[in-house]
């Protein structure tokens, strides 16, 4: 039995880590038996000291990518067989486009953004007990903070993140335009790390400057309610 670990449900999507949600919805498309087990806890036991990570009888894979790898060679998938060789390149650099940038956008929306920060410290935080919830959040929103500079995005303004944000959304809605998926009428593994980006500004449900610039490319919105109602 394949086990993944994650965060858990937060924001109205089913993780707030976008990694998490593509392995779920990856295990969802190609109809893989699996559970979830849920709780930062199990960061002690991830390979890579990151969630999410699986479990798979005697094995275990950490990062979304490596353990899509193993599943697909493992139980002999081959989701994006309809894939010609210069639509899986694309599909490869695209997914690096928002795994490393869209999704810094992203942690820098809840992280750094003042207005949402205690939106983010109460869904992440509410369980710490006193005196701990005083001064554990700061600490690691601190943390956090330092790795976005050190990234690079949290050296921008807000108003630069929104930009490089509205850029990749408005390059993924080109790209997409009315399909159904983001390669035509079949999903693909590329759908599965689309839609864990961008449910992360369409599906949560709280508000944010981030959100409301998303809300301009209608065809995306569409797809994520499309995603949504299919496998959730």
């Amino acid at each position: 039995m394949i086990t993944l670990y994650s965060f858990g449900s937060n924001f109205g999507v089913m993780d707030p880590s976008p990694f998490v949600v593509k392995v779920d919805l990856f295990l969802r498309i190609t109809k893989l038996d699996y559970r979830i087990k849920c709780g930062a806890n199990y960061l002690k036991k991830s390979p890579k000291g990151k969630l999410p990570f699986i479990t798979d009888n005697e094995e275990t894979v950490g990062d979304s990518s490596f353990i899509l790898d193993y599943l697909n060679k493992k139980h002999s998938l081959d989701v994006d067989h309809f894939l010609t060789d210069e639509e899986r390149a694309t599909a490869y650099l695209f997914t690096k486009s928002l795994e490393e940038n869209l999704y810094w956008c992203v942690v820098s929306s809840r992280w750094v953004d003042d207005k949402t920060w205690p939106i983010a410290k109460a869904a992440f935080f509410e369980s710490i007990p006193f005196p701990l919830n005083t001064f554990i959040p700061s600490l690691i929103r601190r943390g956090v903070i330092k790795n976005l500079n050190g990234q690079g995005i949290g050296r921008h303004s807000q108003e630069e993140v929104l930009s490089i944000t509205d850029k990749s959304l408005q390059a993924l809605s080109d790209f997409l335009g009315d399909k159904k998926y983001f390669f035509g009428n079949k999903v693909s593994t590329f759908d599965a790390t689309a839609y864990s980006m961008l449910c992360q500004l369409y599906i949560v449900n709280y508000v944010s400057e981030f959100g409301e610039l998303a809300k301009k490319y209608d065809n995306l919105a569409q797809y994520c309610e499309r995603i949504k109602n299919e496998f959730y």
